[in-house]
């Protein structure tokens, strides 16, 4: 196979685009680099693009690996021939090479591996050939009788049995079959239990192989799995006996009569249970594959919220026994003050929380609330709401999603960061944090525990955490990091920083003070030639004199940046102030075509640096909406059906998406009530993190649900 051109065809790509973009995988450059600084070898790929085409990459090679080894098994067997060959050269997947090799493979001891045993080899070839003017297999089998073989029916079971084999191995009639059970097999469920809980649904359920969604695929195997339901794929026998016998039968006599029979044992004991299994496996990966993009792309989104920035935030952590955990931190996220009070009404000890917070607020200056939405958060919204109401100094708050931020508060690092905090009162600066640089807090937890998506814990762990990994490395990457503030956990995002070098990289700046230049890099230690390259133009350096090692134009094109600075004329400090317009009239006059041939560089980059040089230091998440912040707070017993509400996304799931519409509890709009046009997937019109305007459908108190739609009542 010419993976190249597989992989040309596949994503509709150029040729120079995708052997560009192979040598620079091969080269050892990262996804984040490759789409940022080598837009002119690939035609500006994007980064997701370049990981569907890598990790596809990646599956044609090991699909050519194992060709290999299955050619060098057959021919070990002297069982070559230019028909396998080709076929095996011609195998587009691994379960087509599957097939092929089926028949080759060393088996285990199998009924067909005795009867051969027996020497009844010979009789199964004569039956199978059902050749005309040969003699009954009854009569055929009595030369074949001894020790072992005590009697005709013997002989011809253990024929049959070899036959069977035969059938079940054939590459063709597998391919078939499974194209027949894909497109016409139905998957049925059937209760396990009297009492289904939440699989009650699927309690008497069926529906198509090739029309099921992937989510009822993910909670059929969770049903399964939990020993609540049982579940098969079923199929008209009939029409598979029928593609096996145009196949397997070759005349109408008695020999064709044992191959019948040996057809109807090869389907019921070999084919149909293993097509079933593999079918199973395939919607379980399909739906698991499409489930970790979902999931992907709402962990991108949640990691790329904007920012609360230069605000002093009072993070809660809410609670029952053991209170509320209270900590206050300034703008950059340092730790100002902490504490425990007890807001919930049963303790009474409101009056005396509500001390404690207006103290701190006035003491801090505090000028935002950042609730945790776990136990008890609705009873410390309200409270947080009085107070602010009390206050009446123009704070408002916004209620943050806790998810991981117990892994975090209980991992080593957080005991590293904060030796002297227990466990609680980390969570609670990490609730603080989230609000202020969501990206900068999340990078520090398992990206898995941020819990965005549907089936998690039933996904192939492998696959999520690459997946999740990739899009943490491609968020980082994308907003940059600022070399003197960072973390050693945001560092080792950055492309080309591994976590040594990240914790070098610190170890570094406490030592030898504040980075005040990019090139300072090349004293970190274990940080080389390569590394730097590939880092370099991630990293932000506030400090430094030279203007363009605060954005993000790679030092390998400061030259072509200053000369494009000097042709207009524009200095340093010029930059810094904004007073660029000369640049945009001398690219208006000159065309971006030859003023970048001028430069000796290529267009992409010469608009990526002009780009840069209009907002140095920007952080591209200014640009999206801002979060939505609240001063009151709503229980799910004022909500009414038609009331509008604005709320923020939550969730993308495969049938809707959760809004956070200021109650404790997330409404469901569903797929249906998204938009009036016809949609695949709630992912085409919403993502985490936008800001909805909906209207209440239905309230359900005793189950506490909210049915939401995005559709104007009329």
């Amino acid at each position: 196979m010419d993976i190249s051109k597989q992989l040309e065809t596949e994503f509709k790509l150029k040729p120079w685009q995708v052997k560009n973009t192979l040598e620079l995988i091969d080269g050892g450059n990262t996804i984040p680099f490759i789409a940022r600084y080598r837009k002119e070898a690939t035609g500006s790929l994007d980064d997701q693009l370049l990981r569907e085409l890598n990790d596809r990459l990646a599956y044609l090679r090991s699909l050519e690996e194992q060709k290999e080894k299955v050619i060098n098994s057959i021919t070990e067997q002297e069982l070559m021939t230019d028909e396998i060959m080709k076929s095996i050269e011609a195998a587009q997947t691994m379960t087509e090479l599957e097939d092929i090799y089926r028949p080759f493979r060393p088996k285990r001891k199998t009924r067909a591996s005795v009867a051969k045993a027996k020497g009844l080899q010979g009789l199964a070839d004569t039956i199978y050939a059902q050749e005309k003017g040969t003699p009954s297999p009854e009569l055929l089998a009595k030369d074949y009788l001894n020790d072992e073989v005590e009697t005709v029916e013997d002989a011809l079971q253990g024929a049959r049995d070899i036959i069977a084999e035969l059938i079940s191995d054939d590459p063709k009639g597998r391919k078939l079959l499974r194209y027949s059970l894909k497109s016409n097999g139905v998957l049925t469920v059937k209760g396990a239990e009297e009492e289904l809980g939440v699989y009650e649904m699927y309690k008497e359920y069926s529906e198509p192989v090739s029309k099921i969604a992937r989510h009822r695929v993910l909670a059929i195997n969770r049903g399964e799995k939990e020993g609540f339901l049982k579940v098969s794929i079923e199929y008209d026998k009939a029409i598979a006996i029928g593609l096996l016998t145009s196949l397997h039968c070759k005349n109408n006599n008695a020999c064709t009569d044992e191959v019948n029979e040996a057809i109807d044992d090869a389907y019921t004991r070999l084919i149909f249970p293993s097509i079933e299994r593999e079918i199973r496996n395939e919607l379980t990966d399909s739906a698991c594959e499409k489930s970790i993009k979902v999931f992907s792309e709402n962990t991108r989104q949640l990691l790329m919220q904007p920012p609360v920035k230069g605000r002093v935030t009072l993070g809660l952590d809410p609670g029952y026994r053991t209170g509320c955990k209270v900590a206050v931190v300034d703008a950059t996220g340092k730790v100002l003050d902490t504490g425990v009070i007890f807001p919930v009404p049963e303790f009474k000890r409101v009056d005396e929380a509500k001390k404690k917070i207006k103290e701190l607020v006035k003491k801090h200056n505090v000028q935002i609330f950042a609730i945790g939405n776990g136990t008890a958060s609705h009873e410390t919204e309200v409270f947080a709401a009085e107070v602010i109401k009390e206050l009446d100094c123009g704070i408002t708050y916004m209620v943050v999603s806790e998810a991981g931020a117990s892994v975090y508060s209980a991992s080593k690092l957080a005991a590293e960061e904060f030796p002297d905090y227990d466990v609680s009162l980390r969570s609670a600066v990490s609730i603080a944090r989230r609000l202020q640089d969501p990206l900068a807090e999340l990078v520090k937890i398992d990206p898995k525990a941020i819990g965005v998506g549907q089936y998690q814990h039933d996904m192939p762990q492998k696959e999520l955490t690459s997946a999740l990994d990739g899009v943490v490395e491609d968020c980082v990457n994308s907003v940059g990091v600022d070399l003197n503030t960072a973390s050693a956990q945001l560092l080792g995002r950055v492309s080309g920083i591994n976590s040594s070098i990240a914790k070098n990289i610190v170890a570094f700046r406490e030592e030898a003070g504040m980075f005040t230049s990019r090139q300072q890099l090349k004293k970190v230690a274990k940080l080389g030639p390569k590394a730097f390259e590939q880092c370099a133009g991630f990293l932000r350096v506030a400090e430094s004199k030279n203007v363009l090692d605060n954005t993000a134009v790679h030092p390998e094109s400061y030259e072509a940046a200053n000369e494009l600075l000097k042709l207009c004329s524009i200095s340093e400090s010029d930059v810094r102030q904004g007073n660029i317009a000369t640049l945009k009239l001398k690219v208006k006059s000159e065309g971006t075509s030859a003023l970048a041939a001028k430069l000796g560089i290529g267009e992409p980059t010469l608009n990526d640096i002009i780009s840069e040089l209009s907002k140095p230091g920007r952080d591209p998440r200014d640009e999206l909406p801002q979060p939505l912040l609240r001063t009151d707070v709503m229980g799910i017993d004022d909500l009414k059906a038609g009331m509008e509400l604005k709320g923020t996304v939550r969730n993308v799931i495969d049938f809707g998406a959760f809004v956070d519409v200021g109650v404790h509890q997330d409404g469901l709009v569903h797929i249906s009530q998204i938009t009036n046009k016809y949609i695949k997937h709630p992912s085409e019109i919403l993502k985490v993190g936008d800001i909805v305007t909906v209207w209440v459908l239905e309230v359900d108190t005793k189950r506490k649900r909210i049915s939401l739609t995005m559709k104007k009542p009329k």
